[in-house]
């Protein structure tokens, strides 16, 4: 018996495309009408501003370097860490 049926192989392709697009249709069909995705945004911005508020010098230092490494990200607008 011949275990190695490579040319026995028939290629199977799915396009994930419409699936997709039909989930995030959903997505925003569920956020409803009133989903305001700046108020949203704002208000992630006034979390972590309150997260990292408040710090003592050697917390600070701390956020500081990690920012610097790109472990957090810094107040630059569409933050996200660099790593």
């Amino acid at each position: 018996m011949n275990q190695d049926n490579t040319t026995d192989l028939i290629p199977f392709t799915v396009d994930l495309t419409f699936g997709e697009a039909r989930r995030r249709a959903e997505v925003v069909a569920a956020l409803g009408p009133d989903w305001d995705p700046v108020a949203a945004l704002q208000g992630e911005d006034a979390a972590y501003a309150l997260l990292y508020s408040g710090l003592d010098a050697e917390q600070q230092r701390t956020y500081d370097l990690l920012v610097a490494a790109g472990v957090l990200p810094g107040e630059e607008p569409g933050r996200a860490a660099a790593h």
